[in-house]
Parts: structure tokens; C-alpha cells; sequence
């Protein structure tokens, strides 16, 4: 019975992925059609540039470092932790499913992306990110509105720039609001987010005052 199930697992989880990979071909050859490709290619490119890991990081702890605000420091703590926990999930679960992109990156300009497609990293950041602003440390509907068409701005993109399939962009979308979940459960409260953060500049102001 066991041996049965394994080997009828297999194709259907086949004829799953050619089925996305045959809607994903197709919704893309549409949108094509609809759109201008050359003239949003940019777009694209800056929607991608947006949402990559490696600018969210870096950028949020150079706003912690400019900012120095005891107010801010609950919700960038939180945030670069949510953040981090993103880049690890999807690693793992990357490597798990080892699925090939649906097109081979040959941009030289381009930040990344890795070869493997699902589920979508920058879908899932880009939910996580609107997750935060919505439930975490809630934000006016005149910022958040723009968050959500950003979400959705990316999600598209990543189809029509051939890196992902419908279905990693699914994932992307549930990962992602799952990891928001647990980014709330393991949330940080004012007190320790400004002790860590006190931590980390009185290492470097004490490193720096012994080099002097």
C-alpha cells in the first residue's frame, strides 16, 4: 500500500508542475500582448531591486544607525528579525524543492536572483513586509494602500520577468503571511529592542574608543 501511494505521488505532483508551467507560458504570452514589454522592462527591474534581501537589510540598519530613535527601535528590531527569518525559510525551502526557474537570468545588471524558483523570495518578503504594516506596527491607510499595490506590483512582476511560476508565487504569498504570523508571535517588546539595540552601538563605540 505504501510502495502504491509513493509511486502514484509522483506523477501527480508532475502533472501539477506542467500545468503551472503550461498556465504560467500562457498568462505571460497574454500580458505580453497587453502590455508594453520595453517600456515597463524597467519597471520590472526596479520592482525586483525593491524588494531584494540584501537592500531591506542593509537598508534597514543604516536607518537604525541615521535615525537613533528609541521610538523606531521596537519596529526595526522586529522588522529586521522578521526579515532574517524570511532569507532563512526560503533557503530551506529552496534547497528542499530545488526547482529550476522558469528562465535563465543573462541580465548583468541584475542583483541575483539564485537558480532554484520555489517559492518566490521576493513575494514573500514583499507579503511579510505588508504583513508588519498592517498587523505588527500598523500604519495609516495612506502608506499602507501603497504597500499593498507594491506587493501586488512585485508578485506580477516576478512572473512576467520569467523568474518564478504561478505556483512559487502562490507560495511566496503564503510563506510569507505565515512568517508574519510568527515574526507576531515571536515580537519583542520596547524595552528589549532599545536594550539591544544600546548593545550593539556601545560594541562599537567601545571598539572605537580602544582603537583611539
Amino acid at each position: 500500500m505504501v510502495q502504491h501511494s509513493r509511486t502514484d505521488g509522483v506523477p501527480m505532483l508532475k502533472n501539477i508542475l506542467a500545468l503551472d508551467v503550461h498556465l504560467t507560458k500562457n498568462f505571460v504570452k497574454c500580458m505580453e500582448k497587453l502590455l508594453p514589454k520595453r517600456q515597463l522592462k524597467a519597471y520590472y527591474k526596479m520592482l525586483e531591486i525593491s524588494c531584494h534581501g540584501v537592500v531591506w537589510l542593509v537598508s534597514l540598519l543604516a536607518l537604525i544607525w541615521i535615525f537613533d530613535s528609541k521610538q523606531l527601535y521596537q519596529m526595526q528590531v522586529n522588522l529586521l528579525m522578521g526579515l532574517f527569518l524570511d532569507v532563512i525559510v526560503i533557503a530551506i525551502l529552496k534547497s528542499i524543492a530545488r526547482r529550476r526557474r522558469p528562465a535563465v537570468n543573462d541580465d548583468p545588471l541584475s542583483i541575483g536572483p539564485d537558480k532554484y524558483s520555489f517559492p518566490s523570495g521576493h513575494v514573500s518578503r514583499s507579503m511579510l513586509i505588508f504583513y508588519f504594516f498592517k498587523y505588527l506596527w500598523p500604519v495609516s491607510n495612506m502608506f499602507l494602500i501603497p504597500l499593498l499595490v507594491w506587493m501586488c506590483a512585485v508578485a506580477l512582476s516576478r512572473l512576467l520577468m520569467r523568474r518564478h511560476h504561478i505556483l512559487d508565487v502562490c507560495a511566496g504569498l503564503v510563506v510569507g503571511y505565515i512568517e508574519g504570523m510568527l515574526t507576531s508571535i515571536l515580537y519583542l517588546d520596547k524595552e528589549t529592542c532599545i536594550s539591544f539595540i544600546l548593545w550593539l552601538t556601545n560594541e562599537k563605540t567601545d571598539a572605537a574608543e580602544d582603537e583611539t
